[in-house]
């Protein structure tokens, strides 16, 4: 039971790089590894953390590559996967490049329509704020880096209706619960934008 007085900071952070954001391509619940050009920006991102008491991660290797990268250069570890903060399912657009599903589902992406197996915001944000919730439970007061994906942390944005836009590889939303509630902060960079270039791939 946590204390509804207590202070748990929160900082959700887009993992580095894949190899499918170097292609721009759409990732979902695929398992691409990081670039190199992301294991570089992980290690550079722990050198503007300041201090985090857990890291916690979804199970995708991109992100808990990142995690552990992070955890190594800043001596926090072991990193806590949980489930729930993996990425929205992209459905049939997995693995594919925005012109080839623009080819193939003309005028889908700017209308908002989307694929069968697509993973909608009702869906995605239950299973991130249960995984929330369990998180602040399991760590109250405590200073965390989550890192998990882009898609999860924009629709958590629009639920607490922020609108900053896309969120590059590793950068950030800080939250901060108290008295019982979720409230967002800023968002942040964890890399200067001369470390952002290579691109930072499909929006999902």
């Amino acid at each position: 039971m946590t204390n509804e007085g207590e202070r748990t900071t929160l900082l959700l952070v887009r993992h580095g790089q894949s190899t499918w954001n170097s292609e721009r391509r759409w990732q979902g619940q695929a398992d691409p590894p990081l670039s190199d050009h992301g294991r570089e920006q992980a290690v550079i991102a722990s050198r503007f953390l300041g201090n985090v008491d857990v890291i916690v991660s979804s199970p995708q290797i991109r992100a808990l590559e990142t995690a552990a990268i992070i955890g190594a250069q800043l001596g926090v570890g072991p990193v806590q996967v949980v489930e729930d903060l993996r990425e929205r399912s992209a459905g049939e657009w997995s693995g594919l490049t925005t012109s080839e599903i623009e080819q193939r589902w003309p005028g889908w992406i700017d209308s908002d329509q989307r694929p069968e197996g697509w993973e909608y915001d009702e869906p995605l944000l239950a299973r991130t704020l249960a995984a929330l919730e369990m998180i602040i439970a399991a760590w109250a007061g405590a200073d965390l880096l989550l890192v998990s994906h882009g898609g999860l942390i924009l629709a958590l944005e629009q639920h607490l209706r922020m609108n900053d836009g896309r969120i590059p590889n590793l950068h950030g939303r800080l939250m901060h619960h108290v008295g019982g509630q979720l409230v967002a902060g800023e968002r942040l960079e964890l890399i200067p934008p001369e470390s952002s270039t290579g691109g930072t791939g499909g929006r999902v």
